[in-house]
């Protein structure tokens, strides 16, 4: 097991880029809310603890974890958000169809990750038994909303500083078409 011996909910403040500025789009699964309002909570007190305004967490509830990619895509075209964390939950049972879910909602996030310059950060438990979700949603294991609250504010930074250090008009265009684009450090302060 991945997150045997971790702990979800730990980080170092000191580490992480300053948030109070950024704005986030967090979309829940009301299926399995047990776990999805725990997950969010951890999110939501990580976005509160790293300085996030309040009104800067935007929230939007969708019936099941597959909706979660349209609420993620239209919440990045219309939010101006920097990043947006998807929250759901979906547990195995007798039939193929936690098999479909799974993927299908993992592809959406993906793609919506290579279509669009708003990170979308994956925050769907996909366990073999309730327990394990529990767990991982404010249990044992700490919580994986925290997690992806911290992922979700080191993106916003990178996108951040991507955007401020790379002037594409003057990059080179290689034979091949491709944009030489300079290596600039990020770095993490104020």
């Amino acid at each position: 097991m991945a997150t045997a011996n971790k702990n979800l909910s730990n980080y170092d403040k000191s580490t992480l880029p300053k948030a109070k500025d950024f704005r986030f789009g967090v979309v829940v699964s009301e299926w399995n809310d047990t776990i999805t309002e725990g997950l969010y909570k951890g999110a939501y007190d990580a976005f509160l603890d790293n300085e996030v305004q309040d009104s800067n967490i935007i929230r939007w509830n969708v019936p099941g974890s597959f909706e979660l990619i349209y609420g993620a895509k239209k919440m990045l075209q219309t939010q101006n958000v920097d990043a947006v964390i998807v929250i759901g939950c979906v547990i195995q049972g007798e039939t193929k169809h936690f098999d479909f879910v799974c993927e299908g909602v993992t592809q959406g996030i993906k793609d919506l990750n290579v279509q669009t310059d708003v990170p979308v950060i994956f925050c769907v438990l996909t366990d073999n038994i309730m327990q394990q979700s529990i767990d991982r949603s404010g249990g044992i294991h700490g919580n994986k909303g925290t997690e992806a609250a911290i992922a979700a504010i080191k993106m916003a930074f990178i996108r951040q500083q991507a955007s401020l250090t790379h002037n594409y008009d003057t990059q080179k265009v290689l034979s091949s078409g491709q944009l030489q684009i300079e290596d600039l450090p990020l770095k993490i302060g104020e």
